[in-house]
Formats: C-alpha cells, structure tokens, sequence
C-alpha cells in the first residue's frame, strides 16, 4: 500500500460532514490530501503540510477537531505496512474521528463526555437550579443557523470566546479571529447557540457542529462579567436538547488534562465517555531521527517540535 500527498483540491472534503468540508478546510489552512491506496479502497485525510525549522524538512498535521480520515467502512489498516516515501514527510500527525480508528495502533489522546439521547439523561442538581435560577432571571438562549447570525451575534460571542481563551492562558493558536468564525458558520452543519442576558447582552456561546453522526459543541466561551451566573451550563442544557431532537449525541468534548475542572464540567452533563484518539506516524526513521537527537519531548509528537 502506497501513500502519495497531492494539493488540496477538496478530494477529502465528505459531503455534509463538517470536519470534512469546504469551509472547514478553508478556515483551517488545509493544504494538503493524504491519498493511502488499499485494497478495500482509497482513505483520504486532509492536512496542513508545515516546514520544519532550519531546513529539517516537511511534515504534517490534520486541521483542529475530528477530521479523521474518509475510508470505506470496515477498513483496518497497520501504518506499517504503508510506504509513506512518495510523500516526502517525516511525520504525519492524525486527529481521528470518534469511533475505531481505520488506522492500528492509535493513541488514545483524550476522552470526551457524550449526552447520549439512548441512554438515561443526566445532570447535577446544582447545575438544574443554576440553569432555572437564570431562566427566571431572564436569561435566554437562542439557536441558529450559522449562516443566518447576526454581525452583532458573530461579534458578541468572539467576545466572550476570546475573554475565556485569555482567562485560559491559552495558547496563541487558539484564538482563531473573527475570519475563522465567518467561514466556519458558512457551513449548512453548524450553528450559534448564544445566551443573553436580563438586558439582551451575549453572554456566552457555542458554535455546534454535526458530522460523522454526533453534534460537536465545538468552541465555546463566557463573557468575564458574566462567569457566577454560569450561563454556560443553559447553553449546555439546550445543545443537549437540540441534539436530541435530532437524535443526535452531543460531544461535549474533554478537558485540557484528564479529571480537570472543564472534564468536570462537562460530566455534569454527559452520560457516557468516548475515547478520542490519533495517529502519530514517521513516514522517515532516519530523519525523525536525526532531528529528535536529545529532545525529552515526552508524549508530544512529533518530538523534534518540542525543542524550546
């Protein structure tokens, strides 16, 4: 079996699935479509082909979420026994859907928590009384198709979605930019669950998304001044409602680190975990190597990547 990179030309853009679709792509930069040729057939991954530094090379990654890869149903693959030196990569890094991988020997990566329609509801009292004590206040939420919110809508929730990132300390590359939202709600697959306040301001949001089966609550965020109200946890519990009309499984995600505080908010709310894993694969020995000489890099992958 024999692995070949071509630029994309949207070969692994799948129909109706979000995380495989044009504006997906286009939002997050893909460049590539990894084309592995089987016997049951072709598996195709979308990626962002990226520069190593000081001249190391190329490798790979798959755009942020669960894009996984498309392959015929059933196929189980060992990365082994794929010739990946068509490709001129040194490594490919694989963000799969949830479900069996179609690739052996994946990571488990992370565990996300699931609101199931099939199985018994679940929530917390304290999180029942926080979600009427707001109704009661006033608070509502609103659901719509992202094509159809407001630039008021758009601007209020990239707000509350930047406050929290800083509140997080998170990293540079997740804050994605107002362009970045624009053509991700350009997808008939995704929509602004937003929740406003007593005086109609947003205060907090959640783009979902469905693809391969699930209604993703993909990235979300809570305005500063609105954090003790915890409108979130309505937000929440109307995204479990939605998806269940559709008779759809909500991912509500995992945490940062395995049992932290955003996990625990989630489980709240979910009646089952997934595991959620990926594939790390070094197309060329020698150079992953050579350029990972002295690197302790731990579990990151690819290892040559966690210099400084």
């Amino acid at each position: 079996m024999v692995a070949e990179l071509t630029p994309d030309r949207g070969e692994s853009a799948a129909g109706e699935e979000f995380f495989r679709s044009r504006p997906f792509f286009e939002a997050e930069g893909v460049t590539h479509t990894l084309r592995i040729s089987a016997p049951e057939g072709e598996l195709l991954a979308p990626l962002v082909v990226r520069e190593i530094p000081d001249g190391g090379g190329l490798d790979a990654i798959s755009p942020y979420g669960y894009p996984g890869l498309s392959a015929p149903a059933g196929v189980r693959l060992d990365p082994e026994s794929i010739d990946f030196t068509p490709t001129r990569l040194v490594s490919v890094f694989i963000r799969h859907t949830l479900g069996e991988p179609p690739l052996l020997g994946a990571s488990e990566r992370n565990v996300v928590q699931v609101a199931d329609p099939e199985l018994p509801p679940k929530s917390r009292m304290s999180d029942r009384q926080q979600i009427r004590r707001n109704l009661r206040r006033g608070y509502e939420v609103t659901v719509t198709p992202g094509a159809e919110a407001s630039e008021p809508e758009r601007a209020g929730f990239l707000a509350a979605y930047e406050q929290t990132m800083r509140r997080a300390e998170a990293a540079e590359r997740y804050f994605f930019g107002a362009a970045y939202f624009d053509r991700i709600l350009d997808s008939p697959r995704a929509w602004l669950a937003l929740a406003r306040d007593p005086g109609g301001e947003i205060a907090a949001g959640s783009v979902a998304v469905l693809s391969d089966g699930y209604l993703h609550y993909y990235l979300s965020g809570t305005a500063d001044s609105q954090q003790r109200e915890s409108p979130m946890k309505n937000v929440v519990a109307t995204l479990i409602e939605f998806a269940t009309e559709r008779g759809l499984p909500l991912n509500l995600g995992g945490g940062i680190a395995r049992g932290d505080r955003l996990e625990e908010f989630k489980r709240g709310f979910a009646n089952r975990e997934e595991p959620w894993c990926s594939a790390e694969i070094v197309c060329d020995a020698d150079a992953y190597t050579r350029l990972s000489a002295g690197v302790d890099a731990g579990s990151f992958f690819p290892a040559y990547r966690a210099r400084g």
